[in-house]
């Protein structure tokens, strides 16, 4: 069995769009927001694809961060392999843990294994070409049929671990690829140093790949938490999603989040899909069972989709409004024995109360530390009344005035 590095139970990652971060876009220009990022309580930093984009067939001006041209080099838009290695040694004596977006599924059209290893690739005999991945036109799909895509897959993982020390993965579109390459691919590169795997992929639909990384995505709670927001859900159906998650058991974690990559671009911001609910559900990712997950610019807040194929900068306006709010959460996450993720002396209760419809409160506990998160999901201010017999909650704990849309935390 794959055993996870113990510091995956306190962390939470920071998804770093590098190209929109600044107008610069490049890793000197990130560094310089390391010790801002340190101080909200930044704990992994996940860095989309840095390798370099294919110009075949690319989409926009500067195509997808995913449609990969050579494995084992650098986008020369976001600087040199010096760069890099001075961005990652910085960051590790900050106390960062690094892990790099890694897709394995598809190359751009270009990639040097094109001209070098064709039989790498799926064959697409209507067309005479190489096959064109599902639904998008500028990358093609590996054949892993071939047992040399597998090795050479690897070979250009492990790079990025003994070049740049690189600390795990988090595996673009995880469940396109066969699982046998996962389940090859993992001990190969733990061997050279404990790694953190994070799968993009929701493990309620794809369970058998939580036997092999240490996280998964949300999709379905994130989804239909944004369907609760629009009306289309009641909290109880939204309760029972997250049993069904609890059924899985904790031997692959869920990343929880409102934001990333995909979400910003294609479906809209935060505040776009939850509204009044955004930063309430931000509560619940960092207090739930697993990791949170923040996507660049969150902590302004970033109120604009980023482009993906174009340049379009995020416009820091200097305040970093949220700044305080993920920084007072994120610490509790880190030291709050309760908030351990996937630990088994760590038990987590939904709490009875008067406001079922409209409140959604819950405790974790240790045999020795507890911590009780309400939070109001309505637009009205609230007073609720827990009257749970499971648990312990002193008479002034019981009873909370609640504003709309807000939250409150006993530790």
């Amino acid at each position: 069995m794959n055993k996870r590095p113990d510091w995956v139970a306190t962390t939470n990652i920071y998804e770093v769009n590098l190209r929109q971060y600044s107008a610069e876009g490049n890793f000197r220009a990130f560094a310089k927001e390391l010790p801002r990022l340190k101080d909200m309580g930044i704990e992994t930093l996940w860095f989309m694809p840095l390798t370099p984009i294919s110009e075949k067939n690319m989409k926009g001006t500067m195509g997808s961060y995913y449609a990969c041209s050579d494995y084992k080099s650098i986008n020369p838009e976001f600087g040199n392999e010096a760069d890099l290695r001075e961005l990652v040694n910085l960051a590790h004596v900050m106390g960062f843990k690094l892990i790099i977006d890694w897709v394995a599924n598809h190359t751009g059209w270009d990639h040097s294994w094109t001209l070098e290893h064709p039989d790498y690739y799926k064959f697409d005999t209507e067309r005479n070409e190489f096959k064109m991945a599902s639904g998008m036109e500028d990358i093609i799909e590996l054949n892993y049929d071939n047992p040399l895509v597998s090795a050479a897959m690897i070979d250009a993982m492990k790079w990025w671990i003994t070049e740049f020390d690189f600390d795990g993965f988090r595996c673009d579109l995880a469940f396109w690829v066969r699982l046998e390459f996962w389940q090859q691919a993992r001990p190969q590169l733990d061997a050279i140093k404990p790694l953190f795997w994070l799968g993009e992929f929701d493990e309620m639909e794809k369970p058998e790949y939580g036997e092999v990384f240490d996280g998964s995505y949300s999709w379905m709670w994130m989804h239909e938490s944004e369907k609760y927001a629009k009306n289309e859900r009641t909290l109880a159906e939204l309760i029972g999603i997250l049993k069904k998650y609890d059924d899985l058991g904790p031997q692959c974690l869920r990343a929880w989040f409102t934001s990333n990559h995909d979400e910003n671009s294609w479906n809209g911001t935060e505040y776009e899909k939850f509204g009044d609910l955004a930063l309430v559900l931000a509560v619940f990712s960092i207090t739930w069972d697993g990791i949170p997950l923040i996507y660049t610019g969150q902590e302004m807040p970033n109120k604009k989709r980023l482009a993906f194929f174009d340049k379009a900068a995020i416009t820091w306006n200097g305040e970093y409004e949220l700044h305080g709010f993920y920084k007072e959460l994120l610490s509790l996450k880190k030291f709050h024995p309760a908030l351990r993720a996937g630990d088994s002396s760590v038990r987590t209760h939904i709490l009875k109360h008067d406001q079922p419809a409209k409140v959604f409160a819950y405790q974790r506990a240790t045999e020795s530390e507890t911590i009780t998160v309400v939070l109001n999901l309505s637009k009205e201010e609230l007073e609720v009344n827990i009257h749970d017999d499971r648990i312990s909650l002193s008479k002034d704990n019981c009873r909370h005035e609640l504003i709309a849309g807000g939250y409150v935390i006993i530790a």
